[in-house]
């Protein structure tokens, strides 16, 4: 009898019901919304064709330029923050109780958010802030020093607050790797910087290239940052202002939508980007195998 309830109600099938709460939720969360977005994009508010939202926004300087400079913000906050993370979490590789305490610090900023950031980097960096203050004490620059309210200020904002997750991810990654590679490269001969740019790097880059991906994700949707800390109707104008415009100023959900769509299929084609370079260097095993 048990053998017959066992081929009639295998245990594969019981446990795979434990997935549809989750498929349930994916699906009225993000695959709907999604979808639904996409559909409206193409329905015009004042009619027209098809494509009108598209073609809209790339025949207007004015919106098709906050794809241009959300990527001056996110691709070089994504660059510096992994440039800044590599050195720092390979000093920090070895786990001591000076590593916990540095790292602690360095994770602080992850528990302010954006705009407690913001509100501090305007109090610390406005004309008549500390840092300008600082600088024109030490005889360094004696004119106006600007770094909030313009490119500068959100470039700053999304190095602060997206730094940590870098390193974290970095950390993580550069601690995975075996020692006893770098220690055999050694006994052969291999210096600091060798053993860095052949055992520790291509073993590195996989992981790098998903900090980098996950980090560009992050800055590309940036919003709070240029809106507090930024110009939004001038020089920090990004895509999502743009959309947030279209949607809750001129309350044109088609070509809010429309924006969302091109701003999702570059962040995708930049994504993807980055995950094809990482295939040129080595993917396979990097840890001892401890575990």
């Amino acid at each position: 009898m048990s053998d017959a309830h066992s081929v009639l109600m295998p245990t594969g099938d019981r446990r795979g019901w434990l997935v549809v709460p989750a498929v349930v939720v994916l699906l009225a969360l993000f695959v709907y919304p999604f979808l639904y977005g996409v559909a409206i994009s193409f329905k015009p508010m004042n009619g027209g064709h098809f494509w009108a939202n598209y073609a809209h926004f790339f025949s207007t300087a004015t919106e098709w330029t906050t794809l241009w400079i959300t990527l001056k913000l996110a691709a070089p906050a994504t660059l510096i923050n992994v440039g800044m993370a590599v050195p720092v979490a390979f000093a920090l590789r070895r786990n001591s109780r000076s590593q916990r305490i540095v790292t602690t610090l360095l994770v602080i900023p992850i528990t302010l958010g954006t705009v407690l950031i913001a509100d501090g980097m305007l109090t610390f960096y406005s004309p008549v802030g500390w840092f300008s203050q600082l600088v024109h004490a030490l005889g360094l620059y004696s004119g106006e020093i600007r770094l909030t309210h313009n490119y500068w200020g959100v470039l700053i904002s999304l190095i602060i607050s997206d730094f940590p997750f870098v390193f974290l991810l970095t950390l993580s990654y550069i601690s995975g790797i075996d020692p006893t590679l770098a220690k055999a490269a050694g006994t052969l001969g291999a210096g600091p910087w060798q053993q860095f740019r052949l055992i520790y790097l291509p073993l590195l880059v996989p992981g790098l290239s998903m900090a980098a991906a996950l980090s560009f994700v992050q800055t590309y949707a940036v919003f709070p940052s240029a809106i507090l800390l930024g110009a939004p109707a001038g020089p920090t104008r990004v895509i999502s202002v743009a959309a947030y415009e279209a949607a809750f100023e001129q309350y044109d959900y088609g070509m809010a939508s429309a924006i969302a769509v091109v701003m999702g299929f570059v962040q995708l084609l930049i994504v993807g980007a980055i995950f094809s370079f990482r295939q040129a260097f080595y993917t396979g095993p990097a840890t001892s195998g401890k575990g």
